[in-house]
């Protein structure tokens, strides 16, 4: 059961659009940056960042998809048949600025695990990270380079980033873990 509607469409498009003008300014424009979405709600928090980028800029920055289970610390806890999203990545991380697009930054574990992977992939001049939600409890000494809303937490509440491409609806709602 839902406790509280944090962001609507409008605030979470927002959100995007301001995030998408951060990597621009950070990276004084967008030529050498590339969008890589972590499975599953990264994906398409990536593209539309991406799309936005290019309306601003007029340049698309190259955009791909990332499956970090191979990567995880908890893969025995997960299931004993984890689903494979698969990675896709056709554009070559050296030498350019890679930002990872995720839902929520929580305990920093998702994110260990895109930079494992990524690492794997080749070495980027610098990888950045960007959320819609960052909730705290981290457990890693990791920080988000872009955060569409910080939101405190408890660890007995659970953020919902949900977007239209999985769940037909745009928008952040916490709700209790036990609801």
């Amino acid at each position: 059961m839902e406790k509280a509607l944090i962001m609507d469409s409008v605030a979470l498009d927002r959100a995007l659009r301001r995030i998408a003008h951060e990597i621009i300014e950070k990276n004084k424009g967008a030529n050498n940056v590339a969008l890589i979405g972590i499975h599953r709600r990264g994906v398409p928090i990536a593209w539309r960042i991406a799309n936005y980028i290019e309306q601003f800029e007029g340049v698309r920055p190259k955009s791909g998809t990332l499956d970090i289970t191979f990567y995880r610390d908890d893969l025995s806890l997960l299931s004993d048949h984890p689903i494979i999203k698969g990675t896709d990545i056709a554009f070559d991380v050296n030498k350019i600025t890679v930002v990872l697009c995720d839902d929520v930054l929580y305990t920093g574990r998702t994110a260990r695990a895109a930079l494992d992977a990524i690492m794997d992939i080749g070495r980027p001049s610098a990888i950045q990270l960007a959320v819609i939600v960052d909730r705290g409890h981290r457990e890693l000494p990791i920080r988000a380079d872009y955060v569409g809303k910080n939101i405190p937490t408890s660890k007995n509440e659970v953020v919902h980033v949900r977007v239209s491409e999985f769940d037909g609806v745009d928008n952040v709602a916490i709700s209790d873990l036990s609801g």
